[in-house]
């Protein structure tokens, strides 16, 4: 079952470009930061997920996930020495698929040994997206991939992730997407966060923790452009996903927790949103208040079309 929320389209026309963005047209509003609400959040979760049960939201991607043909996945993710073993437990999940994953990494430091086989770029200097397109150089037929998955190295990621992504993405023709982000995960867009339908369509996607592309969506937003932070890339990728007709989607049925530290722990905030406004100044956007909302709720997969994608992806 599909519930419009908004009289907005997916394809609603971007904000004029050429205008120089005020702050308020790019940040959410909100700082994001669970802090000492975490325990209750976690209890919202569990009844999160007791519903979701109920509904049988998960049965529903595993049916339609057996019956997808095998598709390509490439993941990328850049991640630094200290954080090694988080990101190998959630590489490990990815793995557990039955699709063809392809996974690489850049390490900011020497790189774990763990990981050794994985990482194609060690000492990575720059910011996090041109980080991306060097691994994304390193992997010169990424236009032949069916999917491309990127995250960061400090999230957590639910069991069989991979698949039921995957199969949310193709029953609900998502081509941008992300995982929900848990009730209790740090966050600063309240779109992004775990509600109860199986999946929402929305005119939002975030750079992260986990972000998919399809690929028509990565024919259209790669290689990504040169930026250290990356606030304000959404707010151009709604832009472009309006003229190329990509739809895009945040999948509740598969929430990740994002626990580890707040937004801009590691960086200056300020110097984040001065490079998003400058970015944003002369390129097509769509303002945070416009972008950031939930056009339609998807409680369950629609079984004609579920039967439709398999077959064309076969």
């Amino acid at each position: 079952m599909t519930t419009p929320r908004t009289p907005a389209t997916a394809s609603e026309p971007a904000s004029e470009s050429g205008t120089r963005p005020r702050r308020e047209d790019v940040l959410s509003g909100r700082a994001g930061y669970v802090g000492r609400r975490r325990p209750l959040l976690r209890l919202v979760d569990r009844g999160l997920d007791l519903a979701s049960g109920l509904l049988g939201q998960r049965r529903q991607l595993d049916r339609l996930a057996a019956l997808l043909p095998r598709q390509r996945v490439l993941a990328l993710a850049i991640y630094s020495d200290e954080r090694a073993a988080v990101l190998e437990q959630a590489l490990s999940e990815l793995a557990a698929t039955r699709h063809s994953l392809t996974v690489r990494l850049a390490a900011t430091g020497a790189g774990s040994p763990a990981l050794a086989r994985l990482t194609v770029v060690r000492g990575a200097r720059g910011g996090k997206f041109e980080n991306l397109n060097r691994l994304l150089e390193e992997s010169p037929s990424w236009g032949e991939f069916d999917w491309i998955v990127v995250l960061d190295d400090d999230v957590a990621l639910p069991p069989r992730f991979l698949d039921r992504l995957v199969a949310a993405c193709a029953g609900l023709r998502f081509d941008l997407a992300q995982p929900a982000l848990s009730r209790s995960s740090h966050g600063a867009w309240p779109v992004t966060h775990r509600r109860l339908p199986l999946a929402r369509t929305t005119r939002f996607v975030e750079i992260g923790p986990v972000t998919v592309f399809s690929r028509r969506a990565a024919g259209a937003l790669m290689p990504f452009p040169a930026l250290r932070y990356g606030w304000g890339l959404e707010l151009h990728w709604s832009a472009l996903a309006a003229r190329h007709k990509l739809r895009l989607g945040v999948v509740d049925a598969l929430p990740v927790r994002h626990e580890l530290a707040p937004v801009a722990s590691s960086y200056p905030a300020e110097r984040a949103i001065a490079e998003a406004l400058d970015f944003l100044a002369e390129r097509p956007f769509v303002p945070s208040r416009r972008a950031a909302v939930t056009l339609a709720r998807h409680f369950r997969l629609p079984r004609r079309e579920v039967s439709k994608r398999a077959a064309a992806l076969r």
